[in-house]
């Protein structure tokens, strides 16, 4: 099959080169045309996957018009700031379009294959999502994820183009569900990557883990998602290892605020998008907006966006008042 990847940070390449392995005719787009000039010259993207060595014989290509001609699938693997200005620019494609970006669109409170339905009217979007560290997935170690779409056939061609021995993907009918668990698990990790800045313990990360995905599975309800969905690899699955792994850039994000790093200066030095910033702000109006209850998310939109001190924040998350467990 012909697939086009948008997108060449560590998640792009570690698909594309998953693709590739497949037997599929791979062509990367990225928007720094000196990304893909130096994955043709010298099969590695140190930036974002050091040490993982790519194909020499997929195409690499700067033009995204030029990108999806004739290209049978697209993923879109691109920063969820920049995925409807990309998606918009190759409105003309019909077919599956996959969406590997986890976030909500602050404006309008989509998810991304939402964005999809927008910006490509004849694209079947299906969400790929799961608990997958691009590092992990490009050295071949074992992986599980979901790909979800309201058209079943959709879904089940996404599964087979991406099943690999190393790469389960099973399938799901809620991409509504899937992508809220990818997105606001990054919010999470946030406030599990701060209790490690200050030291916390396993007590305090099962407990938010848990309190976590209570937190999503409301919003999500409240959405029209599926609950059972936020039980699954695309919630459940997704926030443990996002909460957990050294590999996290949001729970990275959070032990460096921990630790009392200042929000811009990490920022500033960061090389890749730490996406649970700006799903924060998404999912803080979203909540408000349905009215959900979101106390995590709350306190890490306010560290984040209103300059709210960290310790604060925990003091005011851990010492809210007594209730029964839902």
């Amino acid at each position: 099959m012909k697939v086009t990847v948008l997108g060449a940070g560590a998640w792009g390449t570690s698909l594309a080169k998953l693709l590739h392995e497949g037997g599929h005719k791979v062509t990367l787009w990225a928007h720094a045309p000196e990304t893909l000039e130096a994955i043709k010259q010298t099969g590695l993207n140190e930036c974002y996957l050091p040490g993982i060595t790519l194909p020499r014989d997929w195409a690499v290509e700067p033009n995204l018009l030029r990108s999806v001609v004739d290209a049978e699938c697209v993923v879109v693997a691109v920063p969820s700031k920049a995925f409807r200005d990309v998606t918009a620019q190759i409105s003309g494609f019909k077919g599956p379009v996959v969406s590997v970006t986890k976030g909500i669109d602050y404006e309008t409170g989509r998810t991304m294959c939402g964005v999809l339905a927008q910006t490509i009217p004849g694209a079947l979007p299906v969400a790929l999502s799961g608990p997958t560290l691009a590092m992990e997935v490009a050295r071949g170690v074992p992986t599980a994820i979901v790909a979800a779409s309201s058209d079943s056939a959709a879904a089940q061609t996404v599964q087979g183009l991406f099943h690999r021995p190393s790469f389960r993907v099973y399938t799901s009918l809620d991409p509504l569900g899937v992508e809220l668990g990818g997105a606001l698990k990054n919010v999470v990790a946030i406030a599990a990557g701060v209790g490690d800045g200050f030291g916390f313990g396993d007590n305090s990360k099962a407990a938010l883990i848990t309190r976590g995905i209570a937190e999503m599975r409301r919003l999500g309800l409240a959405c029209g998602a599926q609950g059972e969905t936020f039980s699954g690899l695309s919630g459940l699955g997704d926030l443990t290892v996002t909460c957990c792994s050294r590999l996290s850039r949001n729970r990275g994000l959070g032990e460096k605020l921990g630790r009392g790093e200042k929000l811009h200066e990490i920022l500033a030095k960061a090389t890749a998008v730490a996406e649970g910033y700006p799903t924060a702000r998404s999912a803080y109006f979203l909540a408000h907006r349905l009215g959900v209850d979101t106390p995590i998310i709350d306190e890490v939109y306010a560290v984040l966006y209103e300059g709210k001190n960290v310790g604060k924040a925990l003091q005011d998350l851990t010492s809210r008042e007594m209730k029964a467990e839902n």
